[in-house]
């Protein structure tokens, strides 16, 4: 590059920085060295700052520093360039003009700068006032200018800076980062410089290394023993993969983008070089590779920031109480009687972290503990986990208090899945299933935080039942055995449910468990989603169904084993998925199979309709309804009607419609559900072949979400149509307005006789955009032979459901009953079905043919 008087040479220089990039891009395509590619970067840049710099004339009247991740020396390919221009006074507008200009021509020429004009003394004002400002003065470069400036800045800065006050609001700023980061979104699409185990961990080290003269990287943290060789080693190959992540990821994105974004992650992944396998694509692997890279930093980061803490600290006094011959409490933490302690016994790892348990009052591991055991790591072979006392400790933590935190700090310390292979290998693994937002490790340890909280009094008012429940469960560490196994055979092909089952059975069986626990926490892994399933896909309302699942279940103790499992896991896949609805149709089917075991198995039908119609009858006397009235309507409905309804739902359809048996307009009413989550709408009216589709096509184009629909046909001929929906996400009106908007307006919509035209799709999750689902459509009779089971798979999106009731108007089928489940972008659908148009093969084939079509994103 050659300096240039004229600036009207911007273009050219733009130009050649853009060709200069693009080669030192296929450079690194090419020998793939992160820091020499990062190096080159920023001299590259240094060369045209200059340039530009010389071009002005300004280097005796101002000093231009690098400064930031720029003034390390390590440019990523689209990060900004940060700059400071140090003044010795405040400028003259002369100056301010030319400064100006300055940086008005770097961004013409294609630099991204942020940048700020400030003199010594205002640097210290700014620092003392800011972090940010004191951290980023901290790597300071000089580019330009004059020297003595320069020498000033770094002078002032050191005698100012107050070691203790930098390091404790870093170590604030830090946490406070990790909590805002550390949601659903930030795990599957991590940010690679500020998530927890991201590379502002390692900044975070290496600023408070300089502030207190430890040094600038990880060498000299060695020499100072602040580091052992092989941390420094691990840090070393953890920052390296974290850094081609992101150089990468910014060449992919063509911007400063430091999210692994779903819209990136493959195509960063193949570019990478990692390749789509049979069970698991390319963006998985790679996103693991992360997973293991940002675990090893944030275990590292737990070692060195207590230690470079301590180097602080250490003129306190010293408040040591043994807790045993090996451990002793200093200052609320962890401390060891020798660094030798896990070398010379290896079971005082797990002893380690029952103390913890038991010592609430602990906050952490001593500095000298933490690297004690991370070092003795090593010993957890396959003789340790043989070992008997080991596989008691291990045991005893599930029966006491604390358990959360302590699996939590085994996994953060690389000790849970030392000590559980099979929880090792899912350590970092996504779940591209549109409605898990965790890792596998992290959702199954928020399965059994869950399971924990019923435990916790302190939380018996979020759900008083299973609080309950809990309480009076005998030996509730099956519960926290079966959450920990129940997912851990994910990714290896093949239903995890049944996978995981031997390795359950494997774990009681080595750890001494009792053959009724054993057989019950198997049978809880291989079970966890039969639940949900019969709750969300089934009419739970229908004796049968009931008897059927009974039957699965065996035993009360089972059945709340089973109720309780199944609420924490819900609750573990996203914080969106878990609603009243859902919490209800679980709760129901609870109670209602609870009946049926203790009754011996059986149920009478007849006895369970006379048990409705007398519950109804008690309510509708409740509302001031004279006796006998609820007959009207009562005498137009079969057995099947009563058997499919709640008493609760029976007695609304009777008090609203006891006096328009018989009304020639369609009835529409709604009211606030049961769960305080959605709205009930009942339709009455005469049937007609597209009634089921006009509603569906009403709901989907006003944003409405059904979760569950009865359709039912009086002896008359009317329909009595029952429909749960959910109000659109953040919708303003209060639930009357809502009620009411929805009476009038498909009321009207249904008077009109028009057909409701089926809205276009909207736009589709991002998720599920580059990680589609392959519709699956399966149709088949009932086990009566009565009615086809029609059961769909397909990602969501607006007036899907619209779209799926005029298939089947088109193709002559009824719907008599439709369950919902929407799993974050996921939609899994079944509907019992009439065969109104014939039921040959042929029409079979046909329908289940132009579902899928109309399925298809």
């Amino acid at each position: 590059m050659q300096a240039c008087d004229d600036f009207s040479a911007c273009q050219t220089w733009r130009r050649e920085l853009q060709a200069e990039r693009q080669s030192l891009a296929q450079r690194y395509r090419h020998d793939g060295r992160t820091r020499d590619y990062l190096n080159r970067h920023s001299q590259l840049i240094d060369g045209y700052i200059r340039t530009i710099w010389d071009a002005l004339a300004l280097e005796q009247q101002a000093c231009l520093l690098a400064v930031g991740g720029y003034g390390r020396g390590q440019l990523f390919p689209c990060s900004d360039i940060d700059l400071l221009i140090l003044l010795p006074a405040a400028p003259d507008a002369a100056l301010t003009e030319t400064l100006t200009r300055f940086v008005g021509l770097l961004w013409d020429i294609g630099l991204e700068v942020g940048h700020s004009v400030r003199t010594v003394a205002e640097c210290l004002s700014e620092s003392q006032a800011d972090l940010t400002v004191e951290t980023t003065l901290l790597e300071n470069r000089l580019l330009c200018g004059r020297p003595a400036l320069f020498t000033e800045l770094n002078q002032a800065t050191a005698r100012v800076r107050d070691p203790l006050r930098f390091l404790e609001g870093k170590l604030i700023e830090q946490t406070q980062r990790h909590n805002r980061l550390f949601s659903g979104t930030s795990n599957l699409e991590p940010n690679l410089k500020d998530s927890p185990g991201g590379l502002r961990d390692l900044h975070t080290i290496i600023w408070l290394a300089r502030a207190i003269d430890l040094g600038s990287s990880w060498d000299m943290l060695v020499q100072k023993d602040i580091l052992t060789p092989t941390e420094a080693r691990m840090l070393r190959i953890s920052e390296r993969q974290l850094e081609k992540l992101r150089i990468e990821l910014h060449l992919q994105a063509k911007r400063r983008e430091d999210r692994l974004i779903f819209d990136l992650q493959q195509q960063t992944a193949l570019a990478m070089g990692y390749a789509d396998a049979p069970q698991r694509r390319a963006s998985e692997e790679m996103m693991q590779a992360y997973y293991k890279a940002s675990r090893m930093i944030s275990q590292l980061s737990g070692i060195l920031l207590p230690n470079i803490r301590a180097l602080l600290f250490c003129p306190l006094p010293r408040v040591t109480v043994d807790i045993d011959s090996r451990f002793y409490r200093v200052n609320d933490m962890l401390g060891i009687h020798g660094n030798d302690v896990f070398e010379d016994d290896p079971g005082a790892i797990l002893e380690a972290f029952l103390h913890m348990q038991r010592h609430p009052e602990l906050t952490g591991m001593a500095p000298r503990t933490l690297r004690a055991l991370w070092r003795a790591r090593r010993h957890i072979n396959e003789r340790f986990r043989r070992n008997r006392h080991n596989r008691a400790l291990f045991l005893q933590m599930f029966r006491e208090n604390g358990l959360t935190h302590t699996l939590r700090r085994m996994n953060l310390y690389g000790v849970l899945g030392k000590y559980l292979p099979a929880f090792g290998r899912i350590i970092g693994r996504m779940q591209h299933d549109l409605f898990h937002v965790y890792t596998v490790e992290e959702h199954i340890l928020m399965v059994v935080r869950n399971l924990r909280r019923f435990a916790v009094p302190a939380f018996n008012h979020e759900y008083p039942l299973l609080s309950r429940l809990i309480t009076g469960f005998e030996r509730p560490e099956v519960l926290y055995i079966a959450g920990l196994f129940h997912d851990i055979a994910k990714g290896r092909g093949g239903d995890h449910s049944q996978l995981g089952t031997v390795d359950a059975a494997e774990f009681c069986q080595t750890h001494g468990l009792s053959f009724e626990d054993r057989e019950l926490i198997v049978w809880l892994v291989r079970e966890h989603l039969s639940m949900s399933t019969v709750a969300q896909k089934q009419d739970i309302y229908d004796p049968e169904t009931v008897l059927r699942f009974a039957e699965t279940v065996g035993n009360p103790r089972r059945l709340t084993a089973l109720y309780l499992l199944t609420v924490a896991d819900i609750r573990g896949t996203s914080p969106k998925i878990w609603n009243g609805w859902k919490a209800k149709l679980l709760e129901d089917l609870y109670h209602a199979t609870l009946r049926v075991l203790e009754s011996g198995g059986e149920v009478d039908c007849q006895s369970v309709i006379s048990e409705r119609q007398a519950q109804a009858r008690a309510e509708l006397r409740l509302n001031a309804l004279p006796e006998g009235v609820e007959m009207r309507l009562w005498q137009q409905l079969d057995t099947v009607y009563f058997l499919r309804h709640d008493a609760r739902t029976i007695a609304w359809h009777a008090r609203v419609l006891n006096r328009l048996v018989d009304s020639a307009t369609p009835i529409v009413k709604a009211r606030m559900s049961e769960s305080r989550e959605g709205i009930e709408v009942l339709v009455y009216t005469p049937d007609q072949s597209t009634l089921f589709s006009r509603i569906c096509a009403f709901f989907g184009r006003t944003h409405y979400s059904i979760a569950d629909a009865r359709v039912h046909t009086t002896r008359h001929g009317y329909a009595l149509d029952t429909f749960h929906v959910f109000i659109p996400e953040h919708h303003a009106d209060d639930y009357r307005a809502m009620i009411n908007f929805i009476e009038f307006e498909l009321a009207q919509c249904l008077q009109s006789g028009e057909t409701a035209a089926v809205m276009k799709s909207g736009r589709i999750d991002r998720h599920l955009k580059h990680f589609p689902i392959q519709p699956q459509v399966s149709l088949h009779p009932d086990d009566k032979a009565l009615y086809y089971v029609l059961s769909i798979v397909a990602g969501d999106r607006p007036g899907l459901l619209a779209r799926i009731s005029q298939v089947l108007t088109e193709h002559r089928f009824g719907v008599h009953s439709a369950k919902i489940m929407t799993l974050g972008s996921r939609v899994e659908d079944s509907f019992l079905l009439s065969a109104d148009g014939g039921s040959d093969d042929k029409a079979l084939l046909a329908l289940e043919s132009a579902l899928t079509k109309a399925l298809q994103l």
